[in-house]
């Protein structure tokens, strides 16, 4: 019998943006048939690590600041050193969502060093697949992936306006990238010989 496939999202969100998006992957996974469980990174906790070593996917989350991940993710990453010498993630599925005030703003440097990172840890990075929105005369802002971002989910929010102004399609591509990130894990773990590799 197959168990229950467990998605993590383990993010810092400095002003509450990233935590909309965070929730946004949490609520694609649950309906993708996976428990969802958000990891706040810079208040991680013995528990929460426990989490993410028995999680069958990992989503990373973090802003875009002076184009890469917050400080605060780059500290968690570093934190962990010792699981990657033991190889400890190696065969995870991974993902990445980031956000800031621009429209680029060095998004894709920031989804590039979370892939990175994951092929660090001999993670299995999965990509948005979605076509780009907003990119034709009849297309609308309201597109999912309307900034036309395929490694991972971005997201752009005006830098004087608060969380409950990040973008409905930017929330409803991290929700396709969270349901995306559960179906890919559950996928592995139904094939024996694949999960047995991984793990």
């Amino acid at each position: 019998m197959i168990s229950a496939t467990t998605v993590a999202i383990a993010y810092h969100s400095g002003h509450g943006h990233t935590a909309v998006l965070a929730e946004a992957v949490g609520g694609g996974a649950t309906e993708a048939g996976a428990t969802a469980v958000p990891v706040p990174v810079d208040t991680v906790t013995p528990e929460q690590w426990q989490t993410l070593d028995a999680a069958d996917a990992i989503v990373f989350g973090a802003p875009t600041y002076l184009g890469t991940a917050s400080a605060a993710f780059h500290v968690f990453a570093e934190s962990t050193s010792g699981r990657w010498a033991k190889r400890a993630w190696t065969g995870k599925v991974a993902a990445g969502f980031t956000i800031s005030g621009s429209m680029s703003g060095d998004k894709l440097h920031t989804l590039q060093y979370f892939s990175i990172f994951a092929a660090q840890h001999g993670m299995h990075w999965v990509n948005l697949d979605l076509l780009p929105g907003w990119s034709a005369s009849t297309a609308s802002v309201h597109d999912l992936n309307r900034l036309g971002i395929t490694l991972g989910a971005g997201a752009q929010t005006d830098t004087d306006r608060g969380p409950e102004a990040v973008s409905g399609a930017d929330a409803r591509t991290a929700f396709h990238l969270g349901a995306r990130v559960a179906r890919v894990a559950a996928a592995l773990n139904a094939t024996p010989a694949l999960s047995a590799a991984a793990h």
